[in-house]
């Protein structure tokens, strides 16, 4: 069964589209999906119908400027203005919706990338509500975000937020290619597999190669801020369990050395983290063909052990 729902953002200004996934069998949990920057929800189908098959209903929406939600709204890379807690506080309006019509399941996050970003500044706010989290390509240190923080808010104080210059998205993501053979789609850096990233660089929902807005790629440093480092998870409960998963190759995760920042920021503070690195894959290690179906595994395994 399959629930399409509507709710109004955060941002007091768009309506974001959501879907809810409801295996035929007694369900056993919730994992709520958060899909990260510039692609949607969708891209997560085989992911999502492994989650069903095992018995948990899925709910996942596209954030504000992104997929169906920017396509509705004619919002393609404007987060709005009312801060980079906007997706997270989104995040949470659907677990509200999700609740009333399923209550008393254990709840599970799980996001990937900028998901995975969200996903900790919900732990955060929200943690004693959740049953486990798991992270996926997640970073540490984000390279060069507090630099362009700073510029980027300054571009916005002048008043030119709601304008789009791609060379600010270029200083914060430009330089993923970097240990790729190749960057003729600019993409290689999510998936070594040249099907899934001609899927990408193609698919009509996806706005990574549209323009952002200055103010939410300044929102977007302010995200990373705002979940770095052991003050980020001293406001996560203690008993909230954690699966921290990513690439030895992906860039977001610093190759590996930013899964570990993540997860000894949590073992510091006292948190069970489990984590597990995929040697020789990049960012996306949910789309490779060969590991899929165990890193789905994996995710409902750690699930499963919680319930």
């Amino acid at each position: 069964m399959l629930h399409e729902v509507q709710f109004p953002s955060y941002n007091e200004r768009d309506t974001v589209c959501g879907w809810i996934y409801v295996p035929a069998a007694k369900p056993k949990g919730i994992v709520q999906l958060i899909h990260g920057y510039g692609e949607h929800s969708r891209r997560y189908l085989h992911m999502i119908s492994a989650f069903v098959d095992a018995g948990y209903i899925v709910a996942a929406d596209d954030h504000v400027g992104h997929g169906k939600t920017a396509m509705m709204n004619n919002t393609w890379g404007d987060w709005g203005d009312k801060g980079c807690h906007t997706m997270m506080e989104d995040e949470h309006a659907l677990t509200g919706i999700v609740r009333e019509k399923y209550p008393e399941l254990p709840y599970f996050l799980f996001g990937h990338s900028m998901g995975s970003f969200i996903a900790r500044d919900y732990a955060a706010k929200y943690g004693a509500e959740l049953t486990g989290v798991t992270i996926c390509g997640t970073a540490g240190v984000f390279r060069g975000a507090g630099e362009a923080e700073e510029e980027l808010k300054a571009v916005v104080d002048s008043g030119h937020g709601d304008e789009a210059d791609p060379s600010y998205a270029g200083k914060l993501l430009g330089w993923m290619c970097e240990r790729c053979e190749s960057s003729a789609l600019g993409n290689e850096w999510i998936c070594s597999d040249p099907y899934v990233q001609k899927d990408h660089a193609e698919d009509p929902f996806d706005a990574f190669t549209k323009p952002t807005l200055n103010r939410s790629l300044y929102y977007f440093t302010q995200m990373m801020r705002v979940i770095t480092g052991k003050e980020w998870a001293e406001k996560v409960p203690a008993s909230l369990p954690f699966y921290n998963i990513g690439g030895d190759q992906d860039p977001v995760g610093n190759y590996g050395q930013g899964l570990y920042e993540v997860s000894n920021w949590l073992h510091d503070t006292g948190h069970q983290v489990q984590t597990k690195v995929y040697p020789g894959y990049r960012h996306e290690i949910h789309n490779y063909a060969d590991i899929r179906c165990d890193v789905e595994q994996g995710i409902i395994d750690f699930m499963d052990s919680l319930i």
